[in-house]
């Protein structure tokens, strides 16, 4: 077959668009079109969680069934009108310049080039050693799976609940469950990365026969990984709301606590698999559920506090005041 196009105006951008009726999920028989169509639905939830954003593209050209690539500068055909965020590579010697979604047009242009996935920086460009959020992604080595990670996830919880910080669950899209810990204050990853490398070790003590915080394969077999190193300077995370290239076309979604209980009462990890006409009706009736995570300031608490499990001299939780705190000095941000 061969190719074929077709040029469309979206808010004063004008695109060419290709193969609108390949299909990208074949389980599914979901194409190329109805990912732009998905994106442009979601989009007034989704941009902005990823705008100001370093983006890494996941492009799948042929599909979830064929090859993929991670593109993390922006291609050169970009439009002149795609916002890119400059930032240092020390693997690399190099400026990178990475895509910003900032709005449809580019969600547009990004899905026409099988970017089925979007992957985040913790941070926003203009201060990229400086993470909004910290986040816990929980993996399940099979024969776990989501319902386990259902459980760890409220254990996370409660350790915030007591250390006076609002947490937010959605899924990955694909097999876990990850949780989210909005910030929004003067924090830096030498600050972030060992508290939440501490919690996952201390997860991993007081329940050693579900959680352990060591990436080996070998020791996650019917365990729940949790997965603190996602706190870094150069690593990025899959975005709320992003598809996931698995079989169905399948959506990282965010999910309420009420749901990750009846979930783990049930064992029924089905009930958190949502696809993207799902989701699409699900924030119709519920509204972006992960809107705090962008909004909401709370101050992380010292190391002190996690190893105790009693709130520190440094008074963590909510603050409307954003004011500063002494952080160590910054380290320069390097890719994967």
């Amino acid at each position: 077959m061969g190719r074929t196009t077709s040029r469309i105006e979206v808010q004063g951008r004008e695109l060419e668009l290709s193969n609108l009726e390949k299909v990208l999920y074949p389980a599914a028989g979901f194409t190329k079109g109805q990912v732009i169509d998905y994106y442009v639905r979601i989009a007034p939830v989704l941009l902005p969680h990823v705008r100001n954003r370093p983006l890494t593209l996941k492009r799948y050209p042929n599909g979830v069934d064929g090859q993929f690539f991670y593109e993390k500068n922006a291609p050169s055909h970009r439009p002149e009108w795609v916002q890119t965020a400059p930032v240092w590579s020390e693997g690399n010697q190099r400026t990178m310049h990475y895509v910003m979604a900032q709005d449809i047009p580019t969600l547009v242009w990004l899905a026409n080039l099988a970017d089925l996935e979007l992957h985040t920086s913790l941070s926003l460009a203009k201060d990229v050693l400086r993470p909004t959020m910290i986040v816990f992604d929980l993996d399940p080595g099979p024969p776990a799976h989501l319902v386990q990670c259902c459980q760890v996830g409220l254990w996370v919880k409660e350790i915030f609940d007591r250390l006076g910080l609002e947490s937010f669950a959605k899924t990955s899209g694909s097999k876990g469950l990850q949780i989210y810990i909005p910030l929004n204050t003067a924090v830096t990853y030498d600050q972030t990365k060992p508290f939440a490398h501490e919690l996952a070790r201390k997860l991993e003590r007081q329940h050693p026969e579900l959680v352990v915080s060591d990436m080996k394969k070998s020791l996650r077999v019917g365990k729940v990984l949790v997965d603190w190193s996602q706190n870094d300077d150069h690593k990025t995370t899959i975005c709320v709301y992003s598809l996931r290239a698995r079989e169905k076309p399948t959506v990282s979604s965010p999910v309420t606590w009420d749901e990750v209980r009846r979930t783990l009462k049930k064992n029924d990890p089905g009930e958190l698999v949502f696809e993207a006409g799902e989701l699409l009706e699900r924030v119709e009736q519920l509204g972006d559920l992960f809107a705090p995570v962008i909004k909401l300031k709370q101050r992380l608490p010292g190391l002190p506090a996690l190893q105790e499990g009693e709130g520190a001299a440094s008074k963590p939780g909510r603050t409307s005041s954003g004011r500063k705190s002494k952080a160590p000095a910054q380290r320069r941000r390097k890719t994967a």
